[in-house]
């Protein structure tokens, strides 16, 4: 009787790999020249003062250790000069996205905190939830902010599948940002500081969404 030749088994399939995450670097501009600060700055194209830029500078040099695909920025002044002595020696050159400026306070624009409760009876504290509840006279939003911004995140996160991406831009704009990757209120992000020339770094991926690096201060921290 005839026998069969024993068959070789069949390969096993083994699930693909899971795609590497998408890491998006959320940096703020740093200090602003003296007369803007503690002022509700927002749509005013102000400049660094000198110790701003020396946070510019801690921070490029924490920056140049890493490897990054790409840069999109604020068109405003105080970002472009925060990101002046980073973008060297092949580091690529920053996208500039008009829809990731600042916030328009509206009628709080160039005003000091104690401004805002003399005028107003307002504690400017309070500005997040008073942005979420468009309590502001003439300013934008949390709907209105989100919607101008929201577009800005999901044209990066499709265009950078798996890469290192910073976003360049203000304080206002990186707690709207993280407002929608945690999906929270904007006014819960009232929880967690975002100073000068602070990075902050967030791992996307499918099933989740995660804050690895919170508010770190380069010029704070190592200094150069």
């Amino acid at each position: 009787m005839n026998q069969l030749a024993p068959q070789p088994p069949s390969p096993v399939s083994l699930p693909a790999p899971p795609p590497p995450p998408t890491r998006l670097w959320l940096i703020r501009h740093a200090e602003v020249e003296p007369r803007y600060q503690g002022v509700f700055g927002g749509r005013i194209d102000m400049a660094l003062s000198p110790r701003g830029h020396d946070q510019a500078a801690a921070l490029a040099k924490y920056l140049r250790q890493k490897t990054v695909n790409a840069i999109y920025a604020s068109p405003m002044r105080r970002v472009r000069e925060t990101l002046q002595p980073w973008i060297v020696n092949g580091v690529p050159q920053p996208i500039v996205l008009p829809d990731l400026r600042e916030v328009d306070f509206g009628a709080w624009t160039g005003l000091t905190f104690g401004e805002v409760q003399e005028r107003f009876g307002i504690s400017a504290w309070q500005w997040l939830n008073q942005i979420e509840s468009a309590a502001i006279p003439g300013a934008e939003c949390a709907v209105t902010f989100r919607a101008r911004i929201e577009p800005c995140l999901r044209q990066i996160i499709r265009d950078h599948p798996g890469q290192q991406v910073a976003i360049a831009c203000h304080g206002g704009v990186i707690r709207m940002l993280l407002a929608i990757l945690l999906e929270m209120p904007l006014s819960r992000t009232g929880a967690f500081q975002v100073e000068y020339a602070s990075f902050t770094k967030v791992r996307l991926r499918p099933e989740q969404t995660e804050v690895q690096l919170l508010n770190f201060t380069p010029w704070r921290e190592i200094a150069p």
